[in-house]
């Protein structure tokens, strides 16, 4: 299936590793052009290669910390300046640390949002405003299960990840009338540096091996396995194009049915 893609240019934060890279790779082999942005311009040069090797094209690479207002507005001016303007954001820099309930106070929760929340809206709100204008966009965030589903280990990420998916159905109310789409996607525990260190946490925890404690996490998911960083990413890819053109303000759980859900 032709997704329309070809040629359109493509913001991704946190592009440099894990689910925004599988982004990356599924925006390139479309035919669209890919801007992404990460922190560690160590990551952002080997995923610069990376992706190179494996389509043969070049993206235009950002360093920037987005939980720094000015930071982020700073780089969609030099995004856009780079590479003209940006037909699709896809969100997905940002994570909430895991604390366990007892350890949480103000601070945590404060650096929950800011991790998660404000790092997808410093870059949002400027960017969906310039979309508005021109009369065309699609946004995606990508946000964790823990926003629809309570976790005692994840409530102040998890609060994080519930305020962006209001974020994302009101967006989409607000900024649908000026041609602007924007959805969510809400995966769960997926194969990404992130979860590893989790994995390899809970082993050590409980004195298993990390083989061992990956089994057991993939004997409790309904598909009989974890999710990869591409399966999220097609459906990303999906969203963010014309082909998806009447979808807008929903957030899509992808737990591979884990939770049973109505929504």
């Amino acid at each position: 299936m032709d997704l329309k893609l070809t040629g359109q240019h493509v913001l991704i934060t946190g592009g440099s590793r894990g689910i925004g890279l599988a982004c990356a790779l599924g925006f390139l082999r479309e035919g669209a052009r890919v801007s992404i942005v990460g922190r560690d311009t160590t990551h952002l040069q080997t995923a610069r290669e990376t992706l190179h090797k494996e389509t043969g094209q070049t993206v235009a690479t950002h360093a920037a910390d987005l939980s720094d207002a000015q930071a982020a507005s700073a780089m969609v001016d030099s995004v856009e300046q780079a590479g003209g303007p940006v037909d699709v954001l896809v969100n997905s820099a940002g994570a909430a640390r895991l604390t366990p309930f007892a350890e949480l106070s103000p601070a945590a929760w404060q650096a929950a949002m800011q991790a998660k929340f404000f790092s997808y809206i410093h870059v949002t709100d400027p960017l969906i405003k310039r979309m508005a204008e021109r009369g065309r966009g699609a946004v995606v965030n990508v946000v964790g299960m823990g926003g629809k589903v309570a976790t005692v280990h994840h409530l102040a990420g998890g609060s994080a990840n519930a305020a962006l998916m209001l974020a994302t159905a009101g967006l989409a109310a607000a900024y649908g009338p000026k041609g602007v789409r924007v959805n969510a996607v809400n995966p769960a525990l997926t194969l990404t540096d992130r979860a590893a260190a989790g994995i390899a946490a809970d082993a050590r925890q409980r004195q298993i091996p990390e083989a061992e404690a990956l089994r057991q996490a993939e004997s409790r998911a309904p598909l009989g396995r974890l999710a990869r960083p591409e399966d999220i990413a097609d459906v990303v890819v999906f969203l963010a194009s014309p082909r998806a053109g009447y979808v807008s303000g929903v957030s899509i759980s992808m737990d591979g049915a884990a939770v049973p859900m109505v929504v």
